[in-house]
């Protein structure tokens, strides 16, 4: 089912992974399991507005299935010695 075939398309809520990309000096940020969905900002929240921008142009063009999308669990660190 896309995006635009759902009837609350106003609550649906994802998730992303954001990291720093010392590369660039930017944060970067990606939604898992939806493909074209990553950008980069210098700020927290211009990474947000960012990130939300790209989901919705996503969802215009029906290029996001909602039964393709993982559920979020969580996140854990693990430590190796390296």
């Amino acid at each position: 089912m896309t995006v635009a075939e759902r009837s609350d398309r106003a609550n649906v809520t994802f998730t992303a992974y954001v990291r720093w990309d010392k590369s660039v000096g930017l944060f970067a940020g990606t939604v898992p399991g939806i493909p074209g969905a990553h950008t980069q900002a210098a700020t927290l929240d211009e990474l947000r507005d960012n990130l939300r921008e790209v989901l919705e142009l996503l969802a215009e063009e029906d290029l996001i299935e909602m039964d393709e999308v993982p559920d979020f669990i969580g996140l854990q660190q693990v430590a190796v010695a390296v």
